[in-house]
């Protein structure tokens, strides 16, 4: 690729219009693919398309962009049947983070793409392989593990299966470069690199509040101010979502053993619907 401008795919298939399906879906929009986002019913894919199109609206206005909206727009098609998947080149499945799910959505996609499409899962941290068990074609499968905020973030995570093709990793590599982000390679291994520290680093913030150590404020000082992170780790899980933070550590405490145990504050949080930014509470008042 040395000396060749990165190119992102020319047309994108998202299974999934939420927050993270949604803002992969401007990201590829952004670096000029044609991008079909399919959701599980009809009122889903018309929130989703909608999503999508207030994103791209707050980019142009904060001029990130010099695109133009109705040309933005028209790249896009919303539906809900996996059959518009029928003609891409990459089908990135961005369902929420439960295995049964994504092995059922993986299927799914794969019975509709072309035998020439990559196929993609927006993990955080369950293992590709064992996704990659529930298709015919693993070697054209791989984790792309986008940030949230999406159109904001700049890191993307290439996760590499044992039968991923290494022609795709190359591949994975140039259209993150087209999307402007910075992309890792890594192992798949329970975590990957990114959800493993950032999960390790969250949980013993949340042990220290629970154990009343410190504010949540202060705690998260202590990492803002002392070294320099942007965002401390309480306010970071409460953006991720607590139900997610939840999720990935039950996958490692399972895996890597009881350092990965859950607070029982997180189990308690997310048992009250508290979740976080998108419900207004997590370890924070949220306003509009």
């Amino acid at each position: 690729m040395s000396g060749v401008d990165p190119t992102a795919p020319e047309r994108v298939g998202v299974l999934g219009g939420g927050r993270m399906g949604a803002g992969i879906a401007h990201a590829f929009l952004l670096a000029g693919s044609r991008v079909v986002v399919v959701e599980r019913d009809e009122a889903s894919a018309i929130a989703a398309g909608e999503r999508v199109r207030e994103s791209l609206r707050r980019s142009i206005e904060r001029g990130s962009t010099d695109r133009v909206f109705d040309e933005l727009a028209a790249a896009l098609q919303t539906g809900t049947d996996a059959a518009l998947f029928a003609d891409r080149d990459l089908v990135v499945e961005a369902v929420p983070e439960e295995r049964a799910l994504k092995a059922d959505s993986l299927r799914r996609v794969e019975a509709a793409v072309p035998t020439t499409a990559a196929i993609a899962s927006n993990t955080s941290s369950i293992s590709i392989d064992d996704l990659a068990a529930s298709l015919e074609h693993p070697e054209r499968f791989l984790g792309l593990h986008f940030f949230n905020p999406v159109p904001a973030s700049v890191l993307v995570e290439i996760v590499v299966g044992a039968s991923t093709n290494q022609e795709l990793v190359a591949d994975a590599r140039n259209w993150v470069a087209a999307l402007g982000k910075t992309a890792i390679v890594v192992a798949d291994v329970p975590g990957f690199a990114s959800s493993r520290l950032g999960v390790a680093l969250a949980l013993e913030a949340i042990r220290m509040l629970e154990e009343g150590v410190a504010t949540a404020a202060d705690i998260d000082a202590a990492m803002e101010l002392g070294y320099r992170h942007p965002t401390g780790p309480l306010r970071t899980t409460d953006i991720i979502g607590l139900d997610v933070r939840l999720g990935i550590a039950e996958e490692l405490h399972a895996a890597l053993g009881e350092r990965f145990a859950p607070p029982q504050l997180l189990r308690d949080l997310v048992a009250d619907g508290h979740l976080g930014r998108k419900t207004g509470r997590g370890f924070y008042e949220w306003s509009e």
